[in-house]
């Protein structure tokens, strides 16, 4: 069995996360997505329009998932430690970042692969955000 583990913020869930899960769906048996908390979102600088226990509840929901979880850090090697996945999948838009570069490395020693899903340029959370933004002026 494959177990696959993705991860993201999945604020105002549109399209483009439906695009991610479901290729990512496509290359495993089961997929675990790890929602990030509130708490790690704004450590990164981002305000969550959507509470995290919503966005958890909309995730679950996606045919394409199979459990959802808290991401309460970034930490992707920790990720493994905890659920042992076989593949790690991530927007292209992360392709040869060295954060990326690194997470490849370091989880390659223990068999796991990153797999890139194609990323949707057509839309993303922060741009839906700032439209919305402009339409309230």
């Amino acid at each position: 069995m494959i177990l696959g583990y993705t991860t993201g913020v999945f604020d105002l869930f549109h399209h483009g996360h439906v695009n991610l899960l479901k290729n990512a769906k496509a290359l495993c048996d089961k997929l675990i997505v790890g929602v990030s908390t509130d708490e790690l979102v704004r450590y990164k600088g981002k305000t969550p329009i959507i509470p995290h226990e919503h966005r958890m509840t909309v995730v679950q929901s996606c045919r394409y998932v199979d459990l959802t979880i808290p991401q309460e850090n970034i930490d992707k090697l920790e990720a493994y430690k905890k659920l042992k996945f076989n593949v790690l999948f991530v927007g292209s838009d992360w392709y040869q970042d060295d954060k990326w570069i690194n997470y490849e490395n370091n989880l390659e020693t223990f068999g796991v692969k990153v797999r890139y899903i194609p990323y949707t340029k057509s839309v993303s959370s922060t741009l839906i955000n700032n439209i919305l933004t402009e339409k309230r002026k």
